[in-house]
């Protein structure tokens, strides 16, 4: 049995699941990255944490692991352009509240 939605957007933010999958998702965006390249650029997440969101962007359609490396899948690449608009949002209004951000793009 599927799922059901009232909104896309319920939907969209569902399958993205919060802050360490759209981030891993960021990282990701950029190219392909091993396990141990995704745990430095994101050092505040565990282990576990980060097995465990990789695990679920595979399951979920986001992410291909192929010789030990994530990339975006074909589905993954769709979100680009959302990932892109969130990078640029978070930067511009961490700016605007004197937020500095460690490790940017």
């Amino acid at each position: 049995m599927s799922a059901s939605y009232n909104c896309p957007v319920e939907y969209a933010l569902d399958l993205l699941g919060g802050k360490w999958r759209v981030v891993i998702l960021a990282r990701i965006k950029g190219g392909g990255l091993r396990y141990a390249e995704l745990r430095r650029l994101v050092p505040s997440m565990s282990e576990k944490m980060l097995s465990q969101r990789l695990r679920e962007l595979v399951e979920s359609g986001l992410v291909e692991q192929h010789d030990g490396v994530y990339r975006l899948s074909a589905r993954g690449e769709s979100a680009r352009a959302v990932l892109s608009a969130l990078y640029d949002w978070g930067r511009a209004t961490a700016k605007d509240a004197g937020v500095s951000i460690e490790g940017e793009e």
